[in-house]
């Protein structure tokens, strides 16, 4: 393992990132979150027992890690402390010492979470976001109005930024709105508490990501959400609300990244996306229900079901342009096994003209895009009990050359199953 390994969605989000962050997290020394909150689920499967964390790095689970949350990061305190819990009831010991929060890290506030609902619950623009806060409290932080950590340490100034915010949240959601306004109560006692519980996590996490970098330590960099959700490159207005870029990770840790740094994409053998916004080679068939289905295809942290489809190797170009990813993991062939064919989006065309690695910046141009597909043999065989490249489909192996020669990225990383030991490394296999 290099010093530093970036692990990014390069699709919608959603692509097993978790796992991939798990394989990596085993010979890393620091696992690192730096953008995005708790709107992004990582879903780990050790041993048959499932975990999902929403905002910890998803490293934790491996005891000689130590985790950071960078200044990138909106956090929801209480969604921290109650993945807090439910690391402690697994058994994972040590948190106070292994896990460290950024002092510079925004918060997301109950008013946060009640302006992200009420602008969903409008019929008109309509995203599709979780409804976590996660949006208004990036707002916030842009504007200048954000409260952060290291503010709950000083009361008389957190609670009477605390009430403005109230007051301006609460007219919007009155006045424009038309909801039931946040009351403002006893929120200042209930942060006291907080800030008391969070106090043993809170450091600089910046100048220990530099002290870690200078000892030669090695650092997995965890990415929420996908690439083609980027606030500028992803497929806008439906999108997060930060850079979900690899370049984004040392802005969001206040540190530069190791100069030996592997840049990894994971990406599905199909395509899939939540909530709204333009999806080419969407299925709104039988054969999209079945991807669903035998995929376990519904959101980590709203349950949604996803919506599926064929691999668009348009947005996957998209998206390794724009990162500069060159490595892949690809994950779920597992699902397309018994399929007797598959077919794989290499162009669009919108309006007589052709796009073939990069989206237009008018999401409108998307919404009309036809999808030209390439038509691939399927695999019959079961991917279940497969740990070896030498035992992968002989189809299975085309399908990852095929996509080698599409995207000129090389596949290093093959998931053939939900646990931790159904990676396969086949660089130089076939």
């Amino acid at each position: 393992m290099p010093q530093g390994v970036v692990v990014i969605g390069v699709q919608w989000g959603d692509e097993g990132k978790g796992k991939i962050v798990d394989y990596y997290a085993a010979n890393a020394d620091l696992v690192a979150r730096f953008q995005g909150g708790n709107n992004a689920g990582h879903t780990i499967v050790v041993q048959g027992k499932q975990t999902i964390l929403h905002l910890i790095p998803s490293g934790v689970l491996h005891p000689h890690t130590h985790c950071l949350i960078g200044s990138g990061v909106v956090v929801d305190p209480e969604v921290f402390l109650e993945e807090l819990e439910i690391l402690r009831k697994a058994g994972i010991e040590n948190l106070e010492e292994r896990l460290s929060l950024s002092d510079r890290c925004h918060l997301i506030l109950d008013y946060h979470k009640h302006l992200d609902a009420a602008r969903e619950g409008r019929t008109a623009g309509k995203i599709g976001t979780t409804k976590r806060g996660i949006g208004p409290a990036y707002e916030d932080r842009a504007s200048r109005r954000g409260l952060r950590v290291a503010d709950l340490y000083n009361e008389a100034a957190f609670s009477s930024r605390l009430k403005a915010n109230f007051e301006e949240k609460n007219f919007l959601l009155k006045e424009y709105y038309g909801v039931l306004p946040v009351p403002m109560g006893e929120f200042v006692e209930k942060y006291r508490g907080i800030a008391t519980r969070l106090k043993p996590f809170v450091r600089d996490v910046a100048a220990r990501l530099h002290d870690a970098i200078a000892l030669g330590k090695k650092i997995l960099y965890e990415g929420a959400q996908g690439v083609l959700l980027d606030v500028d490159y992803g497929t806008y207005p439906y999108v997060t609300s930060s850079h979900t870029l690899p370049s984004q990770s040392a802005l969001g840790l206040g540190a530069r990244l190791p100069k030996d740094t592997l840049f990894v994409g994971v990406m599905k053998a199909y395509s899939t996306r939540v909530g709204e916004g333009p999806f080419p080679t969407e299925l709104k068939d039988a054969l999209g229900e079945k991807l669903r289905d035998t995929g376990q295809e519904f959101g980590a942290t709203t349950g949604r079901p996803r919506r599926c489809g064929w691999l668009d190797l348009v947005a996957v170009r998209h998206a390794l342009l724009t990162s500069g990813i060159s490595n892949l993991a690809i994950t779920k062939g597992d699902v397309l096994s018994g399929l007797g064919e598959l077919k794989v989006c290499t162009a669009y065309e919108v309006d007589g003209r052709r796009y073939t690695d990069r989206f237009p910046a008018d999401t409108a141009l998307l919404e009309r895009a036809r999808p030209v597909y390439a038509t691939l043999p399927g695999w019959q065989e079961s991917l279940k009990l497969i740990r070896s490249p030498g035992d992968l489909p002989k189809a299975l192996i085309e399908y990852l050359r095929f996509l080698e020669a599409e995207t000129h990225a090389q596949v290093n990383l093959v998931s053939t199953g939900a646990g931790r030991e159904a990676v396969i490394d086949i660089r130089g296999a076939f």
